[in-house]
């Protein structure tokens, strides 16, 4: 059924595709009986995951970039995923890059965007937030945070700050976006006494969150793809000094080798299947540093069932998946715990 879906998606722009699907769970979610059939039709076998504190009904989730203002929890829930993570969320609203901004590379299964954090701000999304709350059962919500485009990196660290201290409350976990590289500048946050500075400070507000809310509030962080090997080590080895919880490995990337699209030289972050082996060599050198110490998150190039099986196998704790979705469907999910 989705390959016919598939190919009426596929003739509109890709953006106004995926806000088309967006719309689409977002209304099946706010009806009992819509919510209740996707869950009927979608539900994926079992299998309990414990990490950074928090119990997984399965390891497979949704990878932040889909649901970047939070309108939809309640549909996503319903989807079988063992997790949802939203955003990029900032603390205000921003537009985001000029479009077109999102391009398909069918050929190579792909895609590239350079989206640049689009996103109705903070206050948007705690209100929508409000709305869902109760409505997605025992699914696992993760929020994404990261500063706003004309927020310097001098200053970036109070943008994360404020948005802490407003998804405390929301958030089974949140997840520190430095990674992205639609956003000037955002990716030097992962140098190692730039990314040193910042997370000190997230994880001395984080306990204080805690505190107040009487709640653990594990943080992650998510890396990009295309450091170098001391980069990597050196971000990793910030991570565990700073007391995070997990990583979640990797975001897009701007390497382009071996693509045949004509789209192949537009700028941006890959994902989908050319960043498939990339992402499995970072995930095999992060599993190796933290030794154990804390989970990782797999994302990147997740296509199929074998994949998602092969990082779980590397050592991932819990798999994330988006582009997978854009051309399998959203019963990638359920095809995916049944391989396991």
């Amino acid at each position: 059924m989705y390959k016919t879906v598939r190919s009426l998606l596929f003739r509109l722009d890709p953006e106004t595709a995926h806000q088309l699907t967006l719309n689409a769970i977002r209304f099946a979610g706010n009806f009992p009986l819509s919510r209740w059939l996707l869950t009927q039709l979608f539900r994926p076998p079992t299998k309990p995951v414990e990490a950074f504190g928090l119990t997984f009904k399965n390891p497979v989730g949704l990878a932040a970039g889909y649901d970047k203002d939070a309108v939809a929890v309640r549909g996503l829930s319903a989807l079988g995923f063992g997790h949802v993570e939203v955003g990029t969320i900032t603390p205000r609203s921003q537009p985001g890059n000029p479009k077109p901004r999102v391009f398909r590379l069918v050929e190579d299964e792909a895609v590239i965007n350079r989206m640049g954090f689009p996103s109705r701000g903070s206050d948007y999304a705690r209100r929508q937030l409000n709305r869902s709350r109760g409505a997605r059962g025992d699914v696992v919500l993760g929020i994404n945070i990261g500063r706003n485009k004309d927020t310097p990196n001098e200053e970036a660290v109070l943008d994360y700050l404020e948005l802490l201290q407003n998804f405390a409350p929301y958030a089974d976990y949140l997840a520190v976006n430095v990674s992205s590289p639609n956003t000037v500048g955002l990716r030097q946050l992962q140098g190692r006494d730039a990314l040193h500075g910042l997370l000190t400070h997230l994880h001395e507000q984080r306990k204080l969150e805690e505190q107040k809310l009487e709640k653990k509030l594990p943080l992650l962080v998510k890396l990009a793809p295309d450091l170098t090997e001391s980069e990597l080590d050196d971000a990793v080895g910030v991570i565990l000094q700073t007391h995070m919880d997990g990583v979640i490995a990797t975001n897009t990337t701007r390497a382009r080798e071996g693509l045949r699209s004509t789209h192949r030289r537009e700028t941006g972050g890959l994902s989908g299947t050319p960043l498939k082996v990339r992402s499995e060599a970072v995930l095999s050198q992060i599993v190796k540093r933290v030794d154990g110490r804390i989970p990782v998150v797999s994302a990147g190039g997740i296509m199929n069932p074998g994949d998602a099986k092969k990082r779980l196998a590397l050592g991932a704790s819990l798999v994330q998946i988006y582009t997978g979705l854009i051309y399998a469907g959203p019963a990638l999910v359920k095809r995916i715990m049944k391989g396991l």
